[in-house]
């Protein structure tokens, strides 16, 4: 017989719980008011601790089909913040080069845009060779300008710049494109720094600047490097964040162009490492002026050598700058007087004007080499439809055959205040005109009314890929988790998720505690 009559020792399970129930009773009779309160509150959450886990382990049978995870941009927070370079050391270095460029502008330094007869034919040889008249002696003047830049750019400062990391320019009505390409980077698992320059304080936001910076990105502004007056285009832009920015080896990113999957591979793959420069094909041949080999050195003559070209679709551009720094010197030459002469001499305003050939011609120019994606790019159409929304771009680091990395998406622009937003045309920082929601004449707006899918998903299980619901997974951040929320918006995304492509959110109780706010679920498709 034991101490408890006729039946066994209790386990130890049951006497600890004994314990702690006479602990308790103690406490009681003598603790104060106050500690009873704060002993209530602390049983209360372990009750409510209790109750959630049954409510997962219990789950209708329907749940397990869910896959349920905190919103990615969580699990960004130990991505390091990129360093500024020396502000000091770096304005001297565009001011060494701007005094060279000043010193060689083009002859003529205007030449006249004219559209070819023609937007949808591609232009003819003679086309071509009559489109833009130059006179001689002003190609000589160009061609000699040309030479003297090249021998007086300056040499790479290895202090200024380090590692890697993806660079986007935002601003203006680019920033909310910027904010769903910013968030697909997190969603296909890129674990780079990210720098995303605007052009000045009156396109900074500094709300949204330290969100970015949980997620290892920086603002960036060129005003702080360079007088932004002297450009007159946006496309000029591009360059100047190229050069400026901390990282040496640099995957440039449009505002509008979204990875489909990680582009962090590029940086190690043999056709970057064997060049040090990446470069995707644009839909057409070369079509500028046949003077413009002889300005940038190919020729000694007027020449069509150009001509069987493919020119490049620069939404997306890998660059090593301590390989191809001067390459890339000549480039901005290019752009800083692209507006005036080069973007019209290297496509003579045929589709394409700016800022995508002139890092390829200042390749071509210097006998520096570079790789060029082998992969036609792919027109991606509205779902059931021949119309288009976007390019898709083919992973470099696969060779054999095509397969999509990048959507540059050129004519729908992926932004969830453009898609869904209701009187944005309010906001004065960051208007919306009118959503597609609003517009019955946009190509998207019954989609979005009746929550289809954009792409065709058979096209997409095709490729591989299914872009869409992760693309929506950062339109829902950025209308339900950011400084850009809004009730409205957050409540049309869900819905348009929910009805879309099977997403749920779940509250989590842990939130309020440790953050993070709702569990995003999404049943297989």
């Amino acid at each position: 017989m034991t101490l408890y009559g006729d039946d066994p020792e209790p386990p130890s399970s049951t006497r600890s719980l004994r314990n702690i129930v006479r602990k308790l009773r103690r406490f009681l009779k003598g603790g104060s008011p106050r500690q009873h309160i704060l002993l209530l509150l602390a049983w209360a959450f372990v009750f409510f601790a209790a109750l959630r886990s049954l409510q997962y382990l219990f789950a209708p049978p329907s749940a397990p089909s869910l896959r349920c995870q905190t919103p990615t941009h969580e699990h960004s927070k130990h991505i390091p913040v990129p360093k500024q370079p020396d502000k000091k050391l770096l304005l001297s270095v565009w001011k060494q080069l701007q005094l060279i460029y000043d010193d060689h502008p083009p002859q003529p330094l205007s030449l006249g845009l004219h559209q070819f007869r023609s937007d949808s034919e591609f232009p003819s040889l003679e086309d071509i060779k009559t489109h833009t008249p130059i006179a001689l002696d002003d190609a000589r003047t160009a061609r000699k300008s040309h030479v003297d830049v090249t021998k007086k750019l300056v040499s790479y400062p290895s202090q200024l710049f380090s590692g890697k990391g993806i660079v986007m320019l935002a601003g203006g009505r680019y920033t909310s494109f910027a904010m769903t390409g910013l968030g697909m980077l997190r969603e296909v698992g890129s674990k780079l720094p990210v720098e995303v320059w605007v052009k000045d304080e009156t396109e900074e936001n500094e709300d949204w600047c330290e969100e970015l910076a949980k997620e290892g990105m920086a603002c960036r502004k060129l005003s702080d490097y360079m007088d932004t007056e002297l450009l007159e285009h946006g496309y000029q832009l591009k360059i100047c964040s190229i050069i400026f920015s901390s990282f040496e080896q640099v995957l440039f990113l449009d505002a509008d162009n979204i990875p489909v999957k990680n582009p962090d591979v590029i940086f190690k793959s043999k056709s970057f490492t064997d060049t040090g420069v990446v470069m995707w094909p644009d839909y057409w041949k070369h079509t500028g002026s046949p003077m413009l080999p002889y300005i940038v050195g190919l020729s000694d003559r007027a020449s069509e050598i150009l001509r069987q070209d493919q020119t490049a679709e620069s939404g997306q551009l890998v660059w090593d700058k301590k390989r191809h720094w001067k390459a890339l010197c000549l480039a901005a030459y290019y752009n800083y007087y692209g507006p005036q002469h080069y973007y019209t001499m290297i496509s003579q305003g045929w589709a394409g004007w700016g800022d995508k050939d002139t890092f390829l011609i200042a390749l071509r120019s210097l006998r520096q080499e570079y790789y060029m994606v082998p992969h036609k790019l792919k027109t991606l159409f509205l779902n059931g439809t021949s119309a288009g929304v976007g390019m898709l771009q083919a992973d470099p680091t696969k060779t054999a055959s095509y397969e999509p990395m990048f959507l540059h998406s050129n004519i729908v622009k992926w932004s969830i205040r453009g898609f869904l937003c209701r009187g944005c045309g309010n906001d004065t920082v960051n208007p919306v005109k009118t959503s597609s929601l609003e517009d019955p004449k946009s190509n998207i707006n019954p989609y979005l009314k009746k929550h289809r899918r954009i792409f065709n998903l058979e096209d997409m299980k095709a490729m591989k890929i299914d872009p869409e619901p992760l693309i929506w997974k950062s339109f829902e951040h950025v209308a339900c988790r950011s400084v850009w929320q809004g009730e409205g918006l957050c409540n049309r995304t869900r819905t348009h998720m929910e009805k879309t492509f099977g997403y749920s959110f779940e509250k989590s109780w842990a939130s309020p505690l440790v953050g993070g706010g709702d569990r995003i679920c999404i049943r297989p498709t």
